[in-house]
């Protein structure tokens, strides 16, 4: 969702100096400058060794600053640069961009003169006096003519290089103005910098290059020269919401008066795009809110034949013909010390994570210390530092900059966590969801000027997201006892657990217990609660829709109990055949042991009497391998036996 309008040129490659008249050369470099943004002077990472930072070139390990762009001065500190290479600032690890001239010499930006989002320049003063040099301006270019481009390549000096000035094409949006486009290479670094012509006169603001061709792109400086002194932003800026298949195409539209200083600039700046980022997020959520999940048919077919026992974050999303899906990213399984994993999924760029605590890390120490996740998280090797040609690895993310608790719509209690990367100018997003195991989690990394962005995004995106709730009868007993973390849902469930003599679960729509008899109840047995979007009584609640509870990690033997709910009439036939069979205890609900997958299940409904009319559960026992009638049915009698269904 972030504003882009082409290939923005952004750093620096060496290059050979164009043909210009050597008299107008001294004038030219003292009127370019190089913009640049400090190297963070504390590095809140750990890492697995001390980086080897003489693998990179003298100028990069010895710079304080990283280069960003370049800027040109049009009059007494009066100095122009794409707008872009200022927005860089926003928001940003690094702070607010600086002017460098050729001996080094660092001007901190003073005050905002003028600004325009699409046209993507700004007008500037600094602070201090970097000299009297000033490029003069011609407004009137002519096609065909030689021009030059010129940009301080990392503060080594202003390289200039020569081309032609092409054609004029009508600027993408509407035809507003025309942009030059010329045939002068342009490194990346030349982003903001001035398109002479060969009298040296500045004739355009070098800002994008073509994706598809040999070409560069500049605006006249008549269009900065005649732009009024406000702050403008009119352009269409894209928006896409993760759930849907559809995208918007608003135009961000506003103003406000200028000069600013550039701090107060980049707050006001900031408070109109995250303005608009919450209004396309309002807009798009509210489209159709009649077919939003779990409203309308599209929904039915997720809310009356989900399990809702996935234990990796899925999103709940919408197709282009408009039904509603649960998208699981499995990914690969990475794994940790002492019996802990982290299951790893992505689905575009959010990254769904299932962490499995150690057993040698309590849950309070990972619930109340952001460092223990954290620490968690970088021994999947996903935190690397390039060096040179190395990428080392990181240990330890630092305290983070955030760390609060956001309650979604179903009330469960997401742990917000921010970490920065310095060195990338960028954020780690975390919202980790406690789960008896270990976390439930929603990852990103965001462009510091990206971050509220993926913030709001990703806080949307908590409402559509279903995780089941697993661990083993200890990890359980821990995670209960953080009562602040549960979710509302669970507040009402009651879990006791004493070990080889009795296991017992009640809520207020069931209620069964467990004895030997029927199968082992140890720490190690894995009790799982399919937690997600259920009708209930015309309405759809987030709760509990299944229960299943396995002897240990090492055998199958396991009971599973499911809520079902009659099925609409818009749903397909095979939605209609299960309900039937469910009703009429037929196959595989008559109570009859058979074989799948390797193991032996034998099943029957259950309903209580006076309980809400259309809920059904099905009662399914399992156990592995070869096992006749005679072993089974006792089993099933035995989970039947203390089975209540008590909702109403």
């Amino acid at each position: 969702m972030a504003y882009g309008l082409a290939l923005w040129l952004a750093a620096i490659g060496p290059a050979s100096a164009a043909s210009l008249d050597a008299a107008l050369l001294p004038k030219i470099q003292a009127a370019t400058f190089e913009v640049v943004a400090a190297k963070p002077a504390d590095d809140p990472l750990t890492y697995e060794k001390p980086l080897p930072l003489d693998l990179l070139p003298f100028q990069e390990r010895t710079d304080k600053y990283h280069s960003i762009g370049t800027a040109f001065a049009i009059g007494k500190n009066q100095f122009v640069t794409a707008g872009h290479v200022l927005l860089t600032g926003v928001d940003s690890l690094w702070g607010a961009p600086s002017l460098r001239d050729a001996n080094g010499k660092i001007y901190a930006i003073d005050k905002i003169q003028k600004f325009d989002l699409r046209k993507d320049f700004v007008v500037f003063t600094v602070s201090g006096d970097p000299g009297p040099a000033t490029l003069e301006v011609d407004t009137r270019p002519v096609l065909n003519q030689e021009v030059y481009a010129v940009g301080n390549a990392l503060g080594t000096g202003v390289v200039i290089r020569d081309g032609l000035y092409t054609s004029d094409t009508p600027e993408q949006q509407d035809g507003a103005w025309k942009w030059m486009r010329f045939s002068a290479a342009a490194s990346p670094g030349n982003s903001g910098g001035p398109l002479l012509s060969k009298e040296g006169k500045v004739i355009g603001v070098v800002l994008m290059k073509s994706a598809n061709e040999n070409l560069n792109y500049a605006l006249q400086m008549g269009e900065v020269l005649n732009a009024p002194a406000k702050a403008v932003m009119d352009t269409r800026v894209p928006f896409r919401f993760d759930i849907f298949s559809s995208t918007l195409s608003n135009s961000l539209k506003d103003q406000f008066a200028l000069p600013l200083g550039v701090g107060e600039f980049f707050k006001r700046y900031e408070s109109v795009f995250n303005g608009y980022i919450d209004s396309q997020l309002k807009e798009i959520l509210s489209k159709d809110t009649d077919k939003l999940f779990p409203r309308g048919d599209g929904s039915n077919q997720l809310l009356y034949g989900a399990s809702w026992m996935n234990t990796v974050p899925g999103l709940i999303v919408r197709n282009s013909a408009g039904e509603w899906g649960l998208v699981e990213k499995e990914g690969n399984r990475m794994s940790l010390a002492a019996n802990g994993y982290v299951q790893a999924g992505v689905s575009g760029h959010n990254f769904l994570l299932h962490l499995r605590r150690p057993d040698n890390l309590s849950a309070d120490k990972l619930y109340s210390d952001p460092a223990a996740l954290a620490e968690q998280l970088c021994k999947m090797g996903i935190f690397m530092r390039p060096v040179g040609s190395e990428q080392v690895r990181i240990t330890s993310l630092g305290k983070p900059a955030t760390d609060s608790v956001y309650v979604d719509h179903s009330q469960r209690r997401w742990q917000l966590r921010v970490w920065t990367l310095p060195f990338a100018n960028t954020r780690v997003i975390t919202y980790a969801l406690p789960v008896p195991d270990g976390y439930a989690m929603l990852m990103r990394f965001a462009s510091a000027d990206d971050s509220y962005d993926n913030l709001a995004d990703m806080r949307a995106l908590l409402d559509y997201m279903s995780v089941g709730y697993e661990g083993s009868l200890a990890q359980w007993k821990d995670f209960l006892k953080n009562t602040a973390l549960l979710p509302d849902a669970l507040k009402s469930v009651h879990i006791q657990a004493d070990y080889q003599q009795r296991f017992s679960y009640s809520s207020n729509r069931l209620a069964f217990a467990v004895t030997p008899q029927l199968q082992k109840i140890e720490p190690e047995s894995t009790l799982t609660l399919g937690m997600g979007f259920v009708p209930d009584h015309g309405k759809v609640v987030w709760d509990v829709n299944a229960v299943s509870l396995r002897a240990n990690p090492q055998e199958s033997d396991r009971l599973h109990i499911e809520r079902n709910v009659v099925p609409p009439p818009t749903l397909d036939d095979d939605a209609k055949s299960y309900w039937d069979k469910l009703l009429k205890r037929r196959h595989p609900y008559e109570g009859t042991a058979y074989s799948a997958n390797g193991e032996t299940r034998i099943g029957a409904p259950a309903s209580g009497a006076g309980a809400t009319p259309g809920v059904v559960y099905s009662v399914f026992y399992a156990m592995s391998g070869s096992q006749g009638q005679d072993s089974m049915k006792p089993k099933l009698d035995l989970l039947m036996k203390d089975l209540k269904v008590s909702e109403q």
